[in-house]
């Protein structure tokens, strides 16, 4: 791995790692004075005197406590994930859905610990003073805990987000999320209203608990909503919003045609979910657009376009059109002479002289038979005048080869009625054109390979043509063509 990667992901790793440490230990004593402040701003406890050092202390000490263990265990219960995400490898599958539940388990983890700290405190109050010091104890720790047990949660998945990324290239979202929207909505809601609200509730409803003027606690649980809904708003629109507008931004370039498109699967909700179908569709339009090129190459863009168009069916129509037919001269004695894949590099050649040829002017390559190739002009596309456009494809692609020099090859070219659509069964269909003008079109490749231009093109094809392209041409004899009954007036060029 190159320096310079290693040193970003070692910044990575670095960040991530005190981001924790950061959470860990901020979150725990920030809620701990967030109580204590309330505590004191409230006059609790009222009744201990000379004994509230003991409270004091067996809360300092919690907290210190709680800090060891609460490390202590969020370290045992994923000492794998940090282990792979140091070493920057690929997590197996189930060390990957370990991953995924990290927020969810620091968040347990402090849940747990707070709710100790408030059986505790709380029974430790009621034993050195009275049951209303031990009730208000209670309250406020309780809803302390709540508040940093929800954003703890909400923070844990911003820090967590470069574990989080490698964690879903191994086990993406499906139908069943570890987390929802609908769970940070009201995540957020608590933190951001619920829990100072009901503090609020708590000091000025009655029974007064405390002995202080309640004015200084409701601005400190005002302040307390102010920060925190700030903090969980802020979390929640970089976990959604984010997310959601990458989403769209993608969305946006697949509408306009780019199949290049991934979205960074981050998220674990169903908005991950979302990430996944997204990139799962743009494989999907990429797969297509791969079966289409092949199709398109196999049978012909137009062809291939029909049956998209109009589905695969055994059906087709009459039209008149122009039919070319190109053989190579002697291929026989080719084969003899020189090796099969010598032999292929030239049809190859020829082909694509053929193909070019033909799609410059609108026909269709209709299929390759060996050494030979059978073009159409007029199916399945209609062309205005498709017997200039065959008589001009036999002339290009006649002088391409020559210019060559590598084949000798002859050139038929018919007029007529044919029947162009699918042939085959229901389950292997073939587009292709059958009649008297493709059987025509065969007959003069055989005798065109023996007249010096090595083209020959039917009388009917040939005045159905331009006038600017039947002075290029010049007449040759009538021909008698095997299995024909009446004679065939031809041309040459």
């Amino acid at each position: 791995m190159p320096k310079l990667a290693q040193l970003a992901k070692f910044r990575v790793v670095l960040r991530t790692g005190l981001g924790f440490v950061v959470l860990g230990v901020g979150s725990s004593v920030c809620g701990a004075a967030a109580v204590g402040l309330l505590l004191f701003l409230q006059g609790i406890p009222a009744e201990m005197g000379t004994r509230t050092w003991v409270l004091l202390t067996c809360a300092g000490a919690y907290v210190l406590l709680s800090v060891l263990v609460g490390s202590a265990w969020s370290a045992i219960l994923h000492r794998r994930t940090a282990v792979w995400f140091a070493q920057g490898r690929r997590p197996t599958p189930p060390e990957a859905r370990r991953a995924l539940r990290l927020p969810r388990d620091l968040a347990l983890v402090s849940g747990t610990l707070w709710l100790g700290g408030t059986i505790i405190l709380g029974t430790l109050t009621s034993i050195l003073g009275s049951a209303l010091d031990a009730l208000g104890v209670t309250l406020a720790v309780g809803l302390g805990g709540l508040l940093t047990v929800g954003l703890m949660y909400l923070a844990a998945e911003w820090v967590a987000r470069p574990i989080l990324i490698l964690a879903l290239e191994v086990s993406p979202p499906r139908n069943a999320v570890s987390v929802s929207v609908l769970s940070r909505l009201a995540i957020t809601w608590a933190v951001a209203s619920g829990v100072p609200l009901l503090g609020v509730l708590i000091v000025a409803a009655p029974p007064n608990i405390g002995n202080a003027d309640e004015t200084a606690s409701l601005i400190m649980l005002s302040i307390v909503g102010l920060i925190s809904g700030a903090l969980g708003t802020a979390l929640l629109a970089r976990a959604v919003a984010a997310p959601l507008h990458r989403l769209r931004m993608a969305v946006g370039l697949i509408t306009r045609g780019r199949k290049d498109v991934s979205v960074r699967v981050d998220d674990a909700s169903e908005i991950g979910s979302l990430q996944v179908s997204v990139n799962s569709m743009v494989a999907g339009l990429r797969e297509q657009d791969r079966l289409r090129d092949l199709f398109g190459r196999h049978v012909g863009i137009d062809v291939a376009r029909h049956a998209l168009e109009h589905g695969a069916s055994l059906s087709g129509d009459v039209r008149e059109v122009a039919a070319l037919f190109v053989d190579v001269v002697d291929s026989t004695a080719l084969a003899y002479r020189l090796p099969p894949e010598e032999i292929v590099r030239k049809l190859n050649r020829l082909f694509d002289h053929v193909v070019s040829a033909v799609d410059a002017r609108g026909g269709l390559v209709n299929k390759f038979q060996g050494d030979a190739a059978l073009c159409v002009f007029g199916a399945p596309t209609r062309l205005s005048d498709p017997a200039t456009a065959a008589l001009s494809a036999a002339r290009a692609i006649r002088d391409a080869v020559r210019e060559e020099g590598e084949l000798d090859l002859g050139i038929g070219v018919a007029w007529g009625r044919v029947f162009a659509g699918q042939l085959g069964s229901s389950s292997r269909l073939e587009y292709t054109v059958i009649g008297d003008a493709v059987n025509e079109a065969a007959r003069l490749t055989e005798h065109a390979k023996h007249v010096p231009g090595r083209t020959l093109a039917s009388d009917s094809l040939w005045s159905q043509a331009t006038a600017s392209e039947q002075a290029r041409w010049s007449r040759h004899e009538t021909i008698q063509l095997r299995g024909r009954d009446t004679p065939t007036k031809t041309w040459t060029n």
